[in-house]
């Protein structure tokens, strides 16, 4: 079977072309990629609506990927303690070849089938966890060997994907299947394909979140209060929702050290 994602560009002679010619026709293919996750919002629903409940009872989210995959799943993971206030082990980002694959590829490290089952028994994972295998390809040994064995001890399971058939989409409980086409660069699979994993990220994590109460309005009322920034975007929101001044919302803010929290010790 061939894969989409491996499947020869739409372009030719990409060398010659001028830098503008380069960049347009790069742009030109992004743009499909909104349109391709669109699709598949539908399932994306049917996973977020069972992850759900599992984490609202304590249940983690586990991201499981190698190179591009595994970066993007990290990536996302580790967002969502200072944007929602959750604790680290809420939601893990796990790649092949540990966390000095992040920043220089492991040779080979996605090709054991036995090492993403035994990155999870690390975190002694369990029944109310849920694993989402995260491959362009979607024939990451890696990955599909932690999958196939979470279905096993009943562990739910999501597969994020490019490719239609691909052993992922089989393995997966709740496969999540981006058909992008093929990559501008053939086989350059962290440009289309890595925009429309991080598009499906961002929308599992956040409506999780959502659902999980840690937005308020459309405020992170429990963003940690990390950088000046983060302090003044808190303040701003005390503000608003109070009808204070800048500086009464910033004392509030540093006594009670959330926006949550500095709005509610008014509201009671």
């Amino acid at each position: 079977m061939e894969k989409i994602t491996e499947s020869t560009s739409l372009y030719n002679d990409l060398d010659k072309m001028s830098t503008l010619e380069l960049l347009t026709n790069i742009n030109k293919e992004d743009q499909k990629v909104a349109l391709a996750v669109e699709k598949i919002i539908p399932s994306i629903q049917n996973f977020v609506d069972e992850l759900h409940p599992r984490m609202e009872r304590g249940g983690r989210l586990f991201y499981l990927g190698a190179g591009t995959s595994g970066r993007l799943g990290v990536v996302d993971a580790s967002e969502c303690p200072p944007t929602y206030g959750v604790p680290h082990g809420w939601v893990v980002g796990l790649m092949a070849g540990g966390d000095g694959a992040m920043r220089k590829a492991v040779e080979f490290a996605e090709d054991s089938k036995e090492m993403g089952w035994k990155d999870l028994l690390e975190h002694e994972i369990n029944s109310d966890d849920t694993v989402v295998g995260i491959a362009a390809s979607g024939t990451t040994p890696y990955v599909l060997g932690a999958l196939e064995k979470c279905n096993e001890k009943g562990i739910l399971t999501g597969g994020i994907t490019c490719n239609p058939g691909s052993p992922l989409d089989q393995v997966a409980q709740h496969p999540m299947v981006a058909v992008v086409g093929p990559e501008f660069v053939t086989g350059s699979t962290r440009m289309k394909s890595g925009t429309a994993q991080k598009l499906t990220l961002n929308m599992i994590s956040t409506s999780v979140m959502i659902k999980l109460g840690r937005v308020k309005g459309n405020r992170m009322v429990d963003m940690q209060l990390s950088n000046n920034k983060l302090v003044d975007r808190g303040t701003k929101m005390v503000m608003d929702a109070l009808n204070i001044s800048y500086e009464e919302a910033n004392q509030l803010l540093m006594d009670h050290g959330s926006v949550r929290a500095a709005i509610e010790s008014k509201r009671h």
